[in-house]
């Protein structure tokens, strides 16, 4: 199914096949760990795999620090990861299984690029350029639990923030940040359905 990536993004030979071996293992680790739904699991591609990259049509990474907070089964980081091999994601999530799951896949991956660390985000010390995720939490209170892990900055296209996939209805969670903060449609990016209610939510720093 690395078509349905194809169709949008140029992949390399390496990129294409850890993409193949990703899909395996979470499939393969779903059976034990739940890292996604299970009724979710035949959609992985689109609805997992494909959403995390709809970051990629707003930003190149380059050589950032990302850190990817309530990552689960490695979403969106490890997609992320392998199609930024120059920066470097670090992948956190509180569930002593999953990021064990997830020690694997990296290991397996050989993705040189990114840990995975089991805390709450209030629990990182360390500072990044980017902080990703896909909805956990009403978009304010996200932003109390992660701002202390972005440092200021510009070593890509646009200013240091954060990225947050988020679905539905979240005016009021964005209107503290107004004049700081963007939204980007992925069905601009991305054709299909499951994507028309989908949105990139860009908080600078």
């Amino acid at each position: 199914m690395t078509e349905l990536l194809e169709k949008y993004f140029p992949l390399t030979p390496d990129q294409r096949e850890k993409f193949r071996l990703f899909a395996a293992l979470i499939r393969q680790w779903n059976e034990a760990v739940n890292l996604i739904s299970r009724k979710d699991i035949d959609h992985l591609w689109e609805r997992h795999i494909l959403h995390s990259l709809s970051i990629a049509r707003v930003i190149d990474f380059k050589t950032a620090r990302v850190v990817d907070i309530g990552t689960g089964g490695g979403f969106p980081g490890v997609p992320l990861a392998i199609m930024f091999p120059q920066a470097h994601f670090t992948l956190v999530d509180s569930i002593a299984k999953k990021i064990t799951a997830l020690e694997d896949i990296i290991s397996k991956l050989e993705l040189d690029n990114a840990v995975a660390l089991r805390a709450r985000s209030e629990q990182v010390k360390d500072k990044f350029d980017f902080v990703v995720a896909r909805a956990v939490a009403d978009f304010r209170r996200f932003y109390k639990q992660t701002k202390h892990l972005l440092r200021p900055g510009q070593v890509a296209k646009l200013p240091n923030g954060i990225f947050y996939l988020k679905g539905g209805d979240f005016a009021q969670e964005i209107t503290p940040f107004a004049g700081r903060v963007k939204v980007f449609n992925i069905s601009d990016f991305f054709e299909e359905e499951f994507f028309e209610t989908k949105k990139i939510i860009y908080l600078r720093y």
